[in-house]
């Protein structure tokens, strides 16, 4: 469990970077709700990502 979430934020990241990836290649760059989800997810990820491993620092 506590390895799950040390990974939290990485696995946010990743899916978000997924995300912008398959919006760019099948045409639905335009559509400013995705691309916000996407920059919400690897914004979130990352700063999840800083502050978990902080504090599960062993």
């Amino acid at each position: 469990m506590k390895g799950l979430l040390k990974s939290l934020g990485l696995i946010l990241v990743l899916i978000g970077a997924v995300l912008l990836i398959y919006y760019f290649f099948a045409g639905k760059a335009d559509n400013n709700a995705l691309l916000g989800t996407s920059a919400v997810l690897l914004i979130v990820g990352l700063v999840s990502y800083i502050v978990l491993n902080k504090r599960f620092a062993d």
